[in-house]
């Protein structure tokens, strides 16, 4: 009997990048957070969470570029071609999504 197998994914070449790149996300929000506990001027705060969400933009394109290289190729080797066409572009729109 052969173990199972993790599936590779589109970001399985840069995961440790990735990881690192969340990390520090998770890192401004906790400055953020310390910001508001200290009672830190509005604009500064506003303008760390426009860094927050440039980083996060990043990290969104780098998996979608991941996705599109990778799982995207795969499901059209499959014939679901289609099919992930449209789960891409509902992500994409789900990511561009702001309020």
């Amino acid at each position: 009997m052969t173990a199972p197998t993790t599936p590779t994914r589109g970001y399985t070449a840069s995961k440790e990048q990735l990881l690192a790149r969340l990390r520090r996300v998770e890192g401004q929000v906790r400055g953020i957070e310390k910001m508001v506990e200290d009672d830190r001027y509005c604009i500064d705060v506003l303008t760390q969470i426009s860094a927050i969400q440039a980083a996060l933009d990043k990290v969104g394109l780098g998996l979608l570029d991941g996705h599109a290289r990778h799982c995207m190729r795969e499901g059209a080797a499959e014939g679901r071609a289609d099919e992930m066409a449209t789960e891409m572009m509902a992500a994409v729109g789900r990511l561009m999504k702001r309020g």
